[in-house]
């Protein structure tokens, strides 16, 4: 495909990827409109990407090894020990199994800054314009800015998030779907931990407990010294009343600093009473400014591109974040959507093949999501019952899809001419 004048909007990963790709397909002219004004290098959460799915993604031209990583090698099982932890020998906890975990974890501020150095100069990046609809138009699509205005163009690609004004046009009746649990979000410098050494650098600790579990791995620091963070995330239902205060039947969040009195008293007692004291401790170091909550959605649109609207990433599809494939599944939209352009003639022979190789994919995830979620918190199994042979059946079956950390790259995707 050559030419055509092309709309991004939203400028994180996924909007990032998608000018990419809008470039690498020959577009003439891209605009990507993204609506916060100041740098978004500054988020410092933690994110995974599985080494086979980092290996597609690298070949395809959309990730590389100058991205500050850390390397982890395998995943330990804990759960609470009997005695609570009061044994020298049991502050992680008793461990139920180890797995294989070949992931490399990413600090997300630092690995946006490099997407956002890989976008060329000719890309016009538009920060502080946020998006207030679009519109269908005889020839493509027409954006109009919150701030007034608007712009005509052939295609416009929405990578604008779960809240995506662009999905709200091309399907309005797709909705985020409040999935009855939250997620707690810290990170932290990792020099605060009190014992690092109980805690290798390669490991990611899963902590289990009834009704929900931890996760915790360390991720680059991001900052000019170099360094790690600890990233955490705690999956549990609060207690009954506590989400109907944060009206969850709305797309939201709580950022940093922003927890209710309730929210924390019910994070202290998961870190007091439910998780090894090593764990527990962990949790409360992190600061109030280092917090923040995440309730839980997922949905999935019909289609990823309809007229002349495309969607990637959460625009597209949110799924739990169980599946660890998040910000791989955006990257892996703008590398399709990149293969798409360069072997289509024209805008509509390029959507209909982004459409065919994205939308199953989005909604495999999806429905892996839910079947994480169900496992690790809303029916979890008796977590002391379970061995090595015991946990690794039970998540082959949690797991029945297979693509934990993301399906696999389609192939004619890459490798990207460099």
């Amino acid at each position: 495909m050559n030419g055509g004048r092309v709309a991004v909007v939203g400028g994180s990963i996924a909007g990032c990827a998608a000018a990419l790709a809008a470039h690498r397909g020959g577009a003439d002219e891209i605009v990507v409109y993204e609506r916060a004004a100041g740098s978004l290098a500054e988020r410092g959460v933690g994110l995974a990407v599985h080494d086979a799915r980092y290996a597609e993604l690298e070949s395809a031209g959309y990730m590389d090894a100058g991205m500050p990583w850390v390397g982890l090698v395998r995943r330990r099982w804990y759960v609470r020990a009997g005695d609570g932890g009061a044994a020298r020998g049991t502050v992680l906890g008793r461990e139920i199994a180890t797995m294989p975990f070949p992931f490399r974890t990413y600090n997300w501020g630092p690995l946006w800054r490099e997407l956002r150095r890989a976008v060329p100069a000719g890309v016009e990046f538009r920060t502080g314009a946020a998006v207030a609809r679009v519109e269908a138009t005889a020839g493509g699509a027409r954006v109009r800015c919150a701030a007034g205005g608007a712009e005509e163009f052939g295609l416009v690609i929405g990578a604008d998030g779960y809240r995506s004004a662009v999905r709200a046009c091309a399907f309005p009746d797709v909705q985020p779907r409040y999935a009855g649990y939250l997620a707690w979000r810290g990170a932290f410098p990792a020099q605060r931990l009190a014992e690092p050494g109980l805690w290798a650098e390669e490991d990611c600790a899963y902590v289990v407990f009834p009704g929900g579990h931890l996760i915790v791995y360390r991720i680059p620091d991001g900052g000019p010294a170099g360094g790690h963070r600890v990233n955490w995330v705690l999956y549990t239902a609060p207690p009954a009343g506590v989400d109907a205060a944060l009206r969850v039947d709305l797309p939201t969040s709580l950022p940093p600093g922003t927890l209710t009195d309730a929210l924390r008293s019910h994070l202290a007692h998961v870190a007091e009473e439910l998780l090894p004291p090593y764990w527990g401790d962990l949790v409360r170091l992190t600061a109030p400014d280092e917090l923040a909550l995440q309730p839980m959605y997922d949905f999935t649109a019909p289609r990823y591109a309809t007229g002349r609207f495309v969607l990637a990433g959460d625009a597209a599809t949110v799924a739990r974040p169980h599946t660890g494939a998040g910000a791989v599944k955006a990257l892996q939209d703008g590398a399709a959507l990149e293969s798409a352009f360069r072997s289509a003639s024209d805008f509509d022979e390029a959507l209909a093949a982004y459409d065919d190789s994205r939308t199953a994919a989005g909604g495999a995830l999806v429905g892996l999501g839910r079947s994480l979620g169900r496992a690790l918190v809303q029916e979890t199994p008796d977590w002391r019952e379970l061995d090595q042979a015991g946990l690794e059946a039970w998540w082959s079956q949690a797991d029945g899809t297979g693509v934990f950390g993301g399906k696999q790259l389609i192939s004619g995707t890459g490798p990207h001419p460099r």
